[in-house]
């Protein structure tokens, strides 16, 4: 099964939200992502339920990731469990630095802001994927850096392959198991029917 993560861009009527009424726009937003995500696969979009520590739960065997922001959102379905997160590149406090990767592990890679969020939704989707929360996010490591769209992230005795796609200063990471991936990105809010393709890279 190849993957199609999908990313949406919010109404312009729900960028004028705030507080609660904004997450909630959100959250319906990647929903929309999530069954446009099912269309591409030839899936059915099922109940979308939680269990335990909020983790998503399959419907008939296909599993699910959702993530969103101030501006986009994303959405992924698979046959293995799978973990997508999505968030724009932009400076932070710089004590995160440490937080977010070890001394080891930001000597694989420039030291930037490009890539602390490289490392940071990587680390979140395998999480996803594993269905625990941001508490474990120092028990994950960077373990290497194939190329500038794919690394390799240790985490519970795993190595797992995370992939990612950039696009106006937001970077997305997707933990994709060695299955080929076509990302969709819908610039326009309101073509739902009409995602852009973005062809799929080569494996590593």
């Amino acid at each position: 099964m190849k993957l199609h993560p999908v990313i949406l861009r919010l109404l312009p009527e729900d960028l004028r939200l705030r507080g609660l009424a904004r997450l909630q726009a959100q959250s319906r937003r990647a929903r929309e992502a999530l069954a446009l995500s099912c269309e591409a696969s030839g899936v059915s979009l099922g109940p979308l339920e939680k269990g335990d520590r909020n983790a998503p739960l399959p419907f008939r065997g296909t599993f699910w990731s959702l993530s969103h922001k101030p501006r986009f959102v994303a959405a992924v379905v698979g046959p293995v469990p799978i973990g997508i997160d999505i968030e724009e590149i932009t400076p932070r406090t710089e004590g995160l630095l440490d937080y977010i990767a070890s001394t080891a592990e930001w000597a694989l890679a420039d030291l930037s802001w490009e890539t602390f969020f490289r490392f940071w939704t990587a680390k979140e989707a395998v999480l996803k994927t594993v269905g625990v929360g941001l508490a474990h996010l120092t028990k994950a490591r960077i373990h290497a850096i194939l190329d500038p769209d794919n690394l390799i992230v240790a985490y519970a005795s795993k190595l797992w392959a995370v992939r990612h796609f950039r696009f106006q200063d937001h970077i997305v990471s997707l933990t994709h198991d060695g299955h080929e991936i076509t990302w969709n990105l819908v610039l326009e809010p309101h073509v739902l029917d009409n995602p852009v393709p973005v062809p799929p890279q080569p494996q590593a």
